[in-house]
């Protein structure tokens, strides 16, 4: 069989054609570029002109090098926030009665987070006359429950906006409180899946298009005087910041590029594989981290490199019906850090009262 021999000009047409489509994915990411310049301009532009903030929230302040802290000193506490789902209702008869939830409920719930925090960091720490330097509270997500599905919209008892202007004043609170007995406050902020403002999911642009943004920036631009409370409102999906030492990384949990669960062993496998996969993914980006930090799965996790949150609202319809999972308190997750030692203490704030048990309870007993 003869050999085809190219001739010039046929090596030529080869290399033309290799710069058109070369030229052609130029053109597709220079418009993409433009596309997420855009994006940025234009939240830039909103939190100027219409929150009256700067454009770029600035750096973690620096009581958080740890540098004041002395061996012996319990370092200082970081409380997540997450998966409040204001707004949304639960009816009791539909999940056994082991739950209820509305707006009233949910106003209790943070009441209860922000005095069980006081209570925790200061009675149930050892000396309580140990002054922290400050305290970090973690917003994580799904601040609002949204109206992202048909059920929502039916049964939710307010709209996301009479939620973004309720719940913003809620959390304005409890930061007012924890300004009174910490001093000073770091706020790192992200955005959930609940509080979209679109049907489907954005990746481009997925900040500026959630409620839970413009909550954080509702709550930046009210203390914005207040030098001790500081925001880190990021235009990404994570916040990212180091404190005494320890990188976390923060960010609600849909993200992680995982699906599905076990019928055994629950969230841990997603949130075993997720961890590895969000930090393969930074680490190869040169933004490295010590502890992921996470929402959405409403179950409170402890793990060496990963900390889940639980959930304001509780055991709903969703998780009885639709995953049978196990019945799971409302609680929030609290954990002290320490420039020497890292994490050290982790607490379950829970923020309903201990269901009693049936019949008499005894401290303890044994089989004869």
């Amino acid at each position: 069989m003869p050999v085809v021999t190219k001739t010039p000009l046929d090596y030529l047409a080869d290399a033309e054609d290799i710069i058109r489509k070369k030229n052609l994915e130029i053109n597709d990411l220079r418009r993409t570029i433009a596309a997420i310049r855009k994006d940025n301009d234009t939240a830039e532009a909103i939190r100027q002109e219409i929150f009256g903030l700067a454009a770029h929230t600035p750096e973690a302040p620096k009581w958080l090098s740890g540098k004041g802290v002395k061996n012996g000193e319990r370092g200082g506490p970081v409380l997540m926030l997450s998966d409040v789902h204001y707004g949304e209702v639960i009816n009791p008869d539909e999940i056994g009665g082991v739950n209820g939830y509305n707006a009233k409920i949910a106003a209790t719930r943070l009441k209860t987070l922000a005095e069980t925090t006081i209570d925790l960091t200061t009675k149930h720490m050892g000396r309580a006359d140990v002054d922290y330097p400050g305290i970090v509270v973690c917003l994580g997500g799904d601040l609002i429950g949204g109206d992202i599905h048909e059920e929502l919209q039916a049964t939710n008892d307010r709209t996301a906006h009479q939620s973004v202007n309720e719940l913003t004043d809620l959390l304005a609170g409890i930061i007012e409180t924890f300004a009174g007995k910490f001093k000073r406050i770091f706020i790192p902020t992200c955005v959930g899946n609940h509080g979209r403002s679109t049907h489907k999911g954005h990746y481009k642009g997925r900040s500026f298009t959630n409620f839970d943004w413009t909550i954080a920036c509702n709550l930046e631009r009210a203390f914005r005087k207040e030098k001790n409370i500081q925001f880190q409102i990021p235009s990404g999906a994570d916040s990212r910041f180091d404190m005494f030492g320890t990188r976390f990384l923060l960010t609600h949990g849909d993200t992680l590029g995982v699906r599905g669960g076990d019928g055994i062993i629950g969230v841990l496998g997603p949130l075993a594989r997720g961890r590895l996969k969000v930090g393969q993914s930074e680490a190869a980006i040169g933004r490295d981290f010590d502890v992921l930090l996470c929402g959405h799965y409403h179950q409170l996790v402890f793990l060496p490199n990963l900390i889940c949150n639980g959930c304001v609202k509780g055991y709903d319809e969703y998780a009885r019906l639709a995953l049978r999972a196990p019945y799971s308190p409302p609680a929030q997750a609290l954990f002290f850090v320490h420039p020497e030692h890292g994490i050290t203490a982790r607490w379950p704030v829970y923020l309903e009262p201990k269901q009693a048990l049936a019949g008499n309870s005894v401290w303890v007993q044994w089989e004869k």
